[in-house]
C-alpha cells in the first residue's frame, strides 16, 4: 500500500457509505451458497480509488482455459475492487477461491511500508459497531466518520500471495494492525499455476486477532505494485461463500 492511503481500512470509507447493502440469497438456504461468483460481469463490484496515487490497477473481465474469469493487472499502481453487498460471516464463513498470479514482486516486502505490495489478495472487511466498541476506538471512529460521512470498516483480514515464503500464521500489515494478512500461497514455485483455497473466515479472524470478528463484512480483490514501482497480471476464476459444513 502506497503512503498516501494510510493503509486500506481508513480509505475503504469512501466507498463503504455506497457499497454496504443487504445481500440478498443466491440460493436457497438448504444449499448453503451464499455467493458463486464466476466473473461473467462485474456488476456486483465496484472499484475502489485511493487518494493521491494516479495510477490504477486494471480489474477486467477475461476468459481463462475456455470460462470466464477476472484478469487484474497492475504497473507501479494501486485500487482496488470491493463487492456491493454486504453478508454474515458467522451464516455463512466458509471461502473459497481459484486464482493464479504471472508473477511475483523482487522488491516485496510484507515486513515493511516500502515493500507492501502483492499480486493478488482477497480482502474480508468487517463492519464497525459502534455499540460494542471501545471508548477510545469510539472516539477514533467518530473522527472518522465525520470526515468520510460514514464509519470505516472497523478491521480486515485477507489472504495474500506473498512475494516471499515465511512461517508466520499472519502478518500484521505494516501500515495498520487493524490489517492482518494471511499468506496462503507465497514465491515463485507456483507461479502460472492455479491455486485452489478454502478457509473459514470466523476461524482465521480469531487466530489472527485474538477474538471473535464483526457479524458484517464485505469482500474486496486487489493487485497492487505503487511501492516497488513494479508490474504484474494475476486472475482469479471463481469466489464463493457458502455456510458451516
Amino acid at each position: 500500500m502506497g503512503q498516501g492511503r494510510a493503509g486500506f481500512l481508513a480509505t475503504a470509507a469512501l466507498c463503504w457509505v455506497v457499497t454496504i447493502v443487504a445481500l440478498a440469497p443466491l440460493a436457497e438456504a438448504k444449499d448453503r451458497i451464499l455467493l458463486d461468483e464466476r466473473f461473467q460481469t462485474l456488476d456486483r463490484w465496484k472499484p475502489l480509488l485511493f487518494p493521491k496515487i494516479s495510477r490504477h490497477s486494471s480489474y477486467q473481465t477475461d476468459r481463462c482455459d475456455g470460462q470466464p474469469c477476472l484478469r487484474l493487472e497492475s504497473e507501479n499502481a494501486a485500487s482496488a475492487l470491493v463487492m456491493k453487498e454486504s453478508f454474515d460471516v458467522y451464516a455463512y464463513p466458509g471461502l473459497a477461491w481459484s486464482w493464479k498470479v504471472s508473477n511475483v514482486y523482487a522488491k516485496g516486502d510484507s515486513a515493511t511500508k516500502e515493500g507492501d505490495d502483492y499480486p493478488v489478495r482477497l480482502y474480508v472487511m468487517f463492519a464497525y459497531d459502534p455499540d460494542s466498541a471501545s471508548f477510545g476506538k469510539q472516539v477514533q471512529y467518530g473522527l472518522a466518520k465525520t470526515l468520510y460521512g460514514e464509519y470505516p470498516p472497523d478491521s480486515s483480514i485477507s489472504y495474500i500471495w506473498d512475494n516471499r515464503a515465511g512461517d508466520a500464521p499472519f502478518i500484521v500489515n505494516a501500515y495498520t494492525d487493524a490489517a492482518r494478512m494471511i499468506p496462503v500461497d507465497a514465491g515463485q514455485e507456483m507461479v502460472n499455476t492455479w491455486r485452489e483455497h478454502r478457509v473459514d473466515i470466523v476461524r482465521d479472524y480469531t487466530m489472527a486477532f485474538g477474538r471473535k470478528p464483526p457479524a458484517k463484512a464485505s469482500l474486496a480483490v486487489m493487485i497492487d505494485s505503487d511501492n516497488t514501482g513494479e508490474s504484474a497480471t494475476s486472475w482469479i476464476r471463481s469466489i464463493r461463500l457458502f455456510g458451516p459444513e
